[in-house]
């Protein structure tokens, strides 16, 4: 009892002088992070420009944005893309070129994939909350200017559009506050308000001191449940890492199994607004309940992140599968395929469009049984003219109208027969030598490996089709128009082909 009263005491004492040394720190702005996607696992025969050839293409892009040439700079930009010639810069050119043309949505997309690459990097904050200013989303705009301005305070930029949001939206960005006319009086009521907090402070400290019994236990939900989450899970070893967090081998030590835990990286929830939509798009996958499908057990949310706790499943991904084998068999690959199309029919019977199917989020047992897994960006299907709007997946397994914002069920089949065109042929369709990029026209699988069955050219080309009310409608479709197809006569050879 005696050594609780000295540091009473002592901390009374020095209570005046903390804080007057002690300066307060800004709160962290919250940020909205646009996508909840990463561009992971890019494939093996990406080509990386040279460093002369990066600079001087990159060097004639800026010019072409001086002269406002946008078009033909988004024009280049997709063209070198196609070829699987990628840089990170070409995120902020695409930004600066959309943000010329006047087109609010793509600068978001395009500056929210520039924060994605380069975080610390103010112009793709400034260009993004402009364009929240023109589409009078002004609590974004705000975040964003914050955040820029936090990273370089002296951006003349960053000062205009804070004057600009302040006209629009004064509720939010305060005005300045008036010098005090008399300097003394203010640094008298100063003086007295460090004098009540330093009073108040002891209180608090004699009470904590008298009462320490009520203190020791977590002091809030959040504390409790970050708790909870390290005494019920023995996090074994990390057994993957993507753009939406690492994930974890774990053991439940309750209900006594092996799991597999995400933790959301923090900054993707620091803003309470995507916390919460991140929080209930969980909820509604963890509703999905199929043998096809990798189930999320439960969504724990701490004060610092966001724990998804997953099935464990025992297999190797497609992706892994194809980098030791380089293909598979049209035999194995249909058996691979039947159940991930009754996982994704069933998601589909739910509403529910996984978004970002890839062979990285197939996994396969044994048998050739698989699962899909990683609904962590799923959406709720709508109108089935709009689709749900997001800007979440994988580019290189993207459908068309997914990468201008708009989610449907279709989408997720253009996906599908992508990875089943990878799957069968080794690469994506605009990969392989001969594809028309001017008209985007795959080649015929078949035309590429001898082992595969010619009519599974027609299915995919009707499933890869550009226009979503063309294309096959449908998952339960897509299959129907595989099953009867049968694996040509003879031994297959996956390592026979024409490219």
């Amino acid at each position: 009892m005696v050594r609780k009263y000295l540091l009473l005491l002592l901390l009374v004492s020095l209570s005046s002088t903390g804080l007057f040394a002690q300066s307060s720190q800004p709160a962290e702005p919250l940020l909205i992070r646009g996508s909840f996607s990463t561009y992971a696992n890019a494939d093996a025969n990406t080509q990386i420009f040279d460093k002369e050839a990066r600079e001087k293409e990159l060097k004639n892009l800026r010019l072409q944005l001086k002269e406002g040439k946008y078009q033909e700079v988004i024009t280049r930009i997709n063209s070198l893309t196609a070829n699987n010639f990628l840089d990170e810069h070409f995120y902020i050119l695409l930004a600066i070129a959309y943000d010329g043309l006047e087109d609010p949505p793509h600068v978001i997309y395009y500056a929210t994939q520039a924060i994605a690459v380069s975080p610390q990097d103010p112009r793709p904050y400034l260009l993004r909350a402009s364009a929240y200013i023109k589409q009078e989303n002004f609590e974004r705009a705000k975040y964003d200017l914050d955040t820029a301005l936090k990273l370089n305070p002296d951006s003349d930029l960053g000062l205009q559009l804070k004057t600009q949001l302040a006209q629009k939206s004064p509720e939010l960005v305060p005005a300045p506050v008036q010098k005090s006319a008399t300097p003394r009086r203010t640094e008298t009521s100063h003086w007295m308000f460090i004098y009540v907090v330093a009073i108040l402070l002891s209180v608090l400290l004699f009470l904590y001191c008298r009462y320490e019994d009520l203190f020791t236990k977590p002091k809030n939900e959040f504390a409790r449940k970050e708790v909870e989450v390290k005494e019920q899970y023995d996090f074994i070893r990390q057994i993957g890492e993507g753009g939406m967090g690492k994930v974890y081998e774990a053991y439940d030590k309750v209900l006594k199994r092996k799991v597999a835990i995400k933790r959301v990286r923090p900054e993707l929830v620091r803003s309470a607004y995507v916390r919460e939509q991140f929080l209930s798009e969980a909820r509604m996958v963890a509703l999905l309940r199929h043998p096809n499908i990798v189930e999320i057990y439960t969504v724990i949310e701490s004060e610092s992140a966001l724990y998804l706790v997953f099935e464990y499943v025992d297999g190797q991904t497609l992706e892994t599968r194809l980098d030791i084998d380089g293909r598979l068999p049209f035999s194995k690959a249909k058996e691979i395929f039947s159940h991930v199309c009754e996982g994704l029919e069933y998601a589909h019977s739910q509403d529910i469009i996984h978004c970002d199917l890839k062979p990285g989020n197939i996994m396969i047992l044994e048998n050739y049984n698989a699962k899909v897994m990683d609904f962590g960006v799923a959406k709720k299907a709508v109108d089935r003219q709009t689709g749900a709007r997001t800007v979440a997946g994988t580019p290189a397994y993207m459908a068309p109208e997914q990468q201008k914002g708009y989610m449907r069920k279709q989408s997720d089949v253009y996906s599908l027969a992508l990875c089943l065109y990878e799957a069968l042929v080794g690469q994506v369709p605009w990969t392989v030598k001969g594809f028309d990029i001017a008209n985007k026209k795959i080649v015929p699988p078949s035309k590429l490996a001898p082992s595969i069955p010619p009519e599974i050219d027609e299915v995919l080309a009707n499933a890869l089709k550009e226009d979503p009310e063309e294309r096959t409608q449908s998952v339960a479709e897509f299959w129907a128009q595989i099953e009867p197809i049968e694996p040509l006569q003879g031994e297959e050879d996956p390592s026979k082909t024409h490219y």
